[in-house]
C-alpha cells in the first residue's frame, strides 16, 4: 500500500497521532545544543497513552524507522536532534501527575510533568522534589531522567537518577516493561531502573517515572556570596568547604567572563576587577551556624566581600547574577556550552586551564557551576557566520573537555552525550566498557531504530 517506510509505518495514524506538515516537523528537528548534526525529520508522533507510545514503538520497530523521543527540547547535548528519515516522538501529552502519596513520600508522573509542577506540587504536600536542573522551569521530568540532569542542588541532594525509585519504559519493539518499585527499599534483580536512568532514549523510551520525595526543609535557606580577587583563592575557599564537611546545599561559583557579562546584563554593580564569585547556601536547622563559618572560610581566604541573608526575597536577589550566568553569556553572541565535571581539587587547574585556552583561540570563554561538585560549564562565545570563528570554537571545546579528562575528571557531569560528545566516550571508557555498553544497546534495540548517533558513535 505505501512506498515508503515512514507512510507505511504511520499512514494509517490519525493526524492527532502523526504529522508530517514540513511547518510543523521544523519546529522539532533539534534541541538547544549547538554544533551538533541535525536533521528534517520526517515526521511527529504525539501519542497520547504508553499504549499509543508502545503501538509506535512496534510500528517503527516492523519498518525499521529510527524515532527520536523529545520533551521540551531544553537538552544541549544534541541528544533530541532528528536524524535524517527519522521520526519524533513528543512526550508533550503524557504530562500528567498520577499520584503523590505523602505517607509512602513518592510521587508517579508522565514524562511530559514540567519539573517546576513537579516541584510545586510536592509543596503543596508539605514535600520536597529535590532536583532543580538550570531549565526547571521547562524541561521535564523525562527529560531529567533521560539525562540524568542534576542542577544547583547537586551537592546536597544529588542528581536526578538519585530519586528514580521505578520506571515504565516501552522497548524498541514496543514490549512495555516496568522496572524499579515503590518501596523504600529493594534489590531485586538486576537494577534496570538505574539501566535506563541517563540513557537518553537510546535503550527504550521512558512513560511513567516513580520518583521519590524528602520532606520539605525545616528552615528558611542562609545564602552567602563571597568575592575574590583571583581565581586560585576562590578555589582554595572551594576546596576547603569541601574539605570541612560543611552541610551546604549549594555552593556555586563564577568567573570574571560570566561576571562582566552578568553585570551587563542586570546592572547589579559588580567590580569589574573581580576575578570570581562563590555563592552558598544551606537549608537545615543549623544554616545560621553554616554560614556564618563560611563567610569566616572567605575571610580567611582571602574574600574582597562577603555577604550573608537569611531573607528569601534578599537571597533570591543574591542568587539572580548565577541564575543570570548563561542568558548573559548568550547576549554576547554565539554560545556553545560545555559540561564537564572534575574533582573539586582541580577546579581552579580547570578554570586556569580555560583562561589559556580562550587567550590561545583568541576567544571569550566565560566558566560558571557547581563548585560543590565540581561540575562546570565552560561557554564558549564565537560567531556562527564566520568558518574560522566556528573551528575556533570547535577546537576550544575539544581542548576544554581534553583539559577535564587530564585533571582526572569527566567528559559530562549533567548534560549527557548526546551527538555533541559521541566522539569523546571512547577517551573517557575503556574498550571493554565501551563493548559492553554497544552489547547493551544491541540486546535491548536490535535493530538500532531508538536516538541512532546518540551516545554511542557508529562502528
Amino acid at each position: 500500500m505505501y512506498d515508503d517506510p515512514i507512510a507505511a509505518a504511520f499512514g494509517d495514524l490519525a493526524a492527532d497521532l502523526f504529522t508530517t506538515d514540513p511547518d510543523l516537523v521544523a519546529g522539532f528537528a533539534h534541541d538547544e545544543s549547538r554544533l551538533t548534526e541535525r536533521a528534517l525529520p520526517a515526521g511527529v508522533l504525539s501519542p497520547r497513552s504508553t499504549h499509543d507510545v508502545a503501538d509506535m514503538a512496534r510500528r517503527a520497530h516492523a519498518h525499521g524507522v529510527p524515532l527520536v523521543a523529545r520533551g521540551a527540547g531544553s537538552g544541549l547535548s544534541g541528544a533530541a536532534n532528528a536524524p535524517a528519515g527519522s521520526v519524533v516522538l513528543r512526550t508533550h501529552r503524557l504530562a500528567a501527575i498520577l499520584e503523590v502519596d505523602a505517607a509512602e513520600r513518592l510521587a508517579v508522573v508522565q514524562p511530559g510533568v514540567v519539573t517546576a509542577d513537579l516541584r510545586a506540587v510536592a509543596r503543596e504536600a508539605g514535600l520536597f522534589y529535590p532536583p532543580d536542573p538550570g531549565s526547571v522551569a521547562i524541561s521535564t521530568v523525562g527529560g531529567n531522567v533521560a539525562t540524568d540532569a542534576g542542577g544547583m542542588c547537586c551537592v546536597k541532594y544529588g542528581v536526578t537518577g538519585d530519586y528514580v525509585l521505578g520506571l515504565e519504559v516501552v522497548l524498541a519493539d514496543g514490549t512495555v516493561v516496568r522496572t524499579g518499585r515503590r518501596t523504600a527499599k529493594g534489590v531485586a534483580g538486576y537494577d534496570l531502573t538505574s539501566l535506563f536512568v541517563g540513557s537518553e532514549g537510546t535503550l527504550g523510551i521512558i512513560t511513567e517515572i516513580t520518583v521519590r520525595l524528602l520532606p520539605a526543609p525545616a528552615a528558611a535557606a542562609q545564602t552567602l556570596v563571597a568575592t575574590f580577587p583571583d581565581l586560585a583563592s576562590a578555589g582554595r575557599v572551594v576546596a576547603a568547604i569541601a574539605a570541612s564537611g560543611t552541610a551546604v546545599s549549594m555552593l556555586e561559583i563564577m568567573d570574571r567572563v560570566t561576571l562582566r557579562a552578568v553585570d551587563a546584563r542586570t546592572g547589579m554593580g559588580f567590580d569589574p576587577d573581580t576575578a570570581a564569585m562563590v555563592l552558598a547556601q544551606a537549608d537545615d536547622q543549623a544554616a545560621a551556624t553554616t554560614v556564618a563559618a563560611l563567610a569566616l572560610l572567605c575571610a580567611d581566604g582571602g574574600a574582597t566581600d562577603v555577604a550573608t541573608s537569611e531573607d528569601p526575597d534578599e537571597a533570591e536577589l543574591l542568587l539572580e547574577a548565577r541564575r543570570q550566568a548563561l542568558p548573559a553569556l548568550e547576549a554576547l553572541g554565539d554560545w556553545l556550552l560545555d559540561d564537564v565535571c572534575v574533582p573539586r581539587t582541580r577546579i581552579v587547574d580547570l578554570l586556569e586551564g580555560v583562561e589559556a585556552i580562550a587567550a590561545a583561540a583568541s576567544l571569550t570563554i566565560g566558566v560558571f557551576g557547581h563548585a560543590g561538585d565540581g561540575n562546570m560549564h565552560p561557554t564558549v562565545i564565537y560567531d556562527q557566520s564566520d568558518p574560522a570563528s566556528r573551528a575556533a570554537a570547535s577546537r576550544a571545546f575539544d581542548a576544554i573537555t581534553r583539559l577535564a579528562l587530564d585533571l582526572g575528571g569527566t567528559i559530562t557531569g549533567e548534560h549527557g552525550v548526546g551527538r555533541l560528545k559521541t566522539s569523546w566516550l571512547a577517551h573517557e571508557l575503556d574498550p571493554a566498557a565501551l563493548a559492553l555498553q554497544r552489547r547493551i544497546k544491541d540486546a535491548l534495540d536490535p535493530t538500532g531504530i531508538l536516538n541512532p548517533g546518540a551516545v554511542l558513535a557508529a562502528d
